[in-house]
């Protein structure tokens, strides 16, 4: 790592000719799990917050769906000025601040300063948003899916295994130690991106009010950009739904357990979401447009697996693998697709992607909270498998609209 830091740390700009190394490409992998999990580490651990500040599942699910409220702001105020600024020097600042706000959270003395806290970190952590269109940018065309299903292979392991370690940390040390030991995790990631990641000059020359009316008309010209956000809508909505009920799920009566058991679903979840790479390949090779329909199939599967066998943990582990490959997969097909449309607006694209699917998410997240106090496990099946629905329906209408188009 340190001779790929010195080659690369030389302030030139990097035009990449040739295949990317692999270790450029694991790094911005672990960059981007690592950089994720910030958004994750509460779902196991909003039990224990609760009794923290003594309030029940519906208002400490406020600090997940803060935190997705927060991501989609971050992403939409500065992904953005990836198309007209350097990357690694927005990355590396991007991650001290998300630093800066982790540290708030493990020192939050009130729900109103969780509640604060938690949406600055969510407003913070998108350098992993940033980092996914310069390894599209800097892979060869060829290769673009394969590149990008590998480094979001990193972004959404991180994701899930955020929820297992936070879930052992939190049993075992606390909550609060856990996001101390992430705000130092991305201090120390701050110094290696500055070391490590290549420099990257933007193609495009206009102001940033100029930048962000033009993501209006990106919108409303690029038909295919419309169905893939409002698939991330619906698709991300449906993760929040069941990643923030787990855990009361699975420390309510059918269970009986803790935070650490509810955190190793992610290793679970590990499975599918490794799928990444190989499906990145595929959209590399097949029509990527077909392969969001399969995906978000599979995930329409485990939730009826989840209504019919939740209460088996062999039901609830399989459950998990088909869902978690069905959204990454259902993911990584989208952002294959947008990534081809325009190489010189491919922050502008990414950033109207994920904001729409983070926006779905912090729904997902309170609408899980909700379903859970009022109707228990079948009704968080309900509201997340039928948000996985009218994500498969809206994909249905765009394919019979084009068949007659």
């Amino acid at each position: 790592m340190a001779q790929l830091g010195t080659a690369l740390h030389s302030g030139q700009t990097i035009r990449q000719t040739k295949p990317l190394s692999k270790a450029l490409i694991i790094f911005m992998a672990v960059s981007c799990g690592l950089t994720v999990a910030n958004l994750y580490y509460n779902q196991p651990l909003l039990a224990d917050i609760g009794r923290s500040f003594d309030v029940d599942a519906r208002h400490v699910s406020f600090v997940s769906m803060l935190t997705q409220i927060g991501y989609a702001a971050g992403m939409f105020l500065f992904i953005p000025l990836g198309d007209i600024r350097e990357r690694r020097k927005l990355i590396g600042l991007l991650l001290l601040a998300v630093g800066i706000s982790l540290i708030g959270v493990a020192s939050a003395q009130n729900l109103a300063w969780m509640y604060t806290a938690s949406l600055a970190v969510g407003i913070t952590t998108v350098a992993p948003q940033m980092i996914v269109p310069l390894a599209a940018q800097l892979a060869a065309p060829h290769e673009r899916g394969k590149v990008i299903g590998s480094v979001m292979s990193g972004l959404l392991i991180g994701i899930l295994l955020a929820r297992t370690v936070s879930g052992w940390v939190g049993e075992w040390l606390g909550w609060r130690f856990m996001y101390g030991l992430a705000a130092l995790l991305m201090f120390i990631l701050a110094f290696l991106v500055f070391r490590v990641l290549p420099v990257s000059k933007p193609d495009v020359q206009m102001s940033y009010p100029d930048l962000m009316k033009s993501m209006g008309t990106l919108v409303k010209e690029q038909r295919t950009l419309r169905e893939a956000a409002l698939i991330g809508v619906f698709m991300f909505g449906s993760f929040s739904v069941f990643w923030t009920s787990l855990t009361f799920f699975m420390e309510g009566p059918d269970y009986g357990y803790g935070s650490g058991v509810a955190g190793l679903f992610g290793l679970v979840g590990v499975v599918g979401a490794a799928a990444a790479s190989v499906i990145g390949r595929l959209a590399d090779r097949l029509r990527p447009a077909s392969m969001v329909g399969f995906m978000i199939a599979t995930a329409l599967v485990s939730y009826v697996g989840f209504e019919l066998f939740g209460t088996s943990i062999w039901g609830l582990a399989i459950g998990v693998i088909l869902l978690d490959l069905g959204i990454q997969g259902a993911q990584v097909s989208n952002q294959a697709r947008i990534y081809g449309m325009l190489p010189e607006a491919r922050s502008r694209l990414n950033t109207i992607y994920m904001v729409s699917s983070f926006i779905g998410g912090a729904i997902g997240s309170s609408a899980g909270g909700y379903a859970w106090s009022i109707s228990g496990w079948s009704g968080v099946c309900l509201v997340g498998g039928g948000m996985v629905l009218i994500a498969f329906l809206i994909w249905t209408w765009h394919r019979l609209k084009s068949s007659t188009s």
